[in-house]
């Protein structure tokens, strides 16, 4: 198929199955009118496909990251105006929850990004829990301490459960260093 006219018509072709302006059988049947039973360009023609559907993807990809790099500039703006605690932490549940929905979907397709979002929520938790014995339960370790143990109890029981050994071994080490401090130090 030498003929560019005929590229033309064959592109255009793939694009009207593509996006369902004609019925596929009607489509198929222009293509091996047009390529006159060729199956080499239809190999191309696969290819091109396979690129657009990439293409596509990739801009489902960037448009979602644009979209979370905008919310996290408003949370901060939002963070920064003190007036407003309350409602800037509302709303920062709700967006949160909102990721933890999207990363869950997003987790189940992509299988190694799976243990980045599970870390990085066991470390969130970890990290709220400390900062709420902190501000609520200033001077008082036994919350501090029984929070920490509460975290350390739920990584194993996690890791034990899903037979993940990074939350088995984190939390059996976060009880030891817990009762070395214990016995050690205080």
């Amino acid at each position: 198929m030498d003929n560019p006219k005929k590229q033309i018509i064959i592109n255009e072709i793939l694009f009207w199955k593509q996006n369902k302006l004609l019925p596929e059988h009607y489509c198929d049947f222009l293509m091996t009118l047009y390529t006159e039973g060729e199956d080499i360009q239809l190999q191309n023609h696969i290819s091109i496909k396979k690129s657009i559907k990439m293409k596509e993807k990739r801009k489902k990809t960037t448009i979602s990251l644009l979209i979370m790099a905008i919310t996290a500039a408003l949370l901060i703006l939002l963070f920064l105006m003190t007036a407003y605690f309350y409602i800037a932490a509302f709303i920062v549940g709700i967006i949160a929850i909102l990721f933890l929905v999207y990363s869950y979907k997003f987790a189940k397709k992509h299988d190694l990004i799976a243990p980045i979002l599970q870390v990085a929520a066991a470390l969130l938790i970890f990290g709220i829990s400390v900062k709420v014995s902190l501000v609520y339960f200033e001077n008082n370790n036994v919350v501090l301490y029984s929070l920490l143990v509460a975290n350390c109890f739920m990584w194993t029981i996690t890791g034990i459960k899903l037979k993940l050994l990074y939350f088995t071994i984190s939390g059996v080490l976060g009880f030891i260093i817990i009762i070395a401090y214990q016995l050690f130090f205080l």
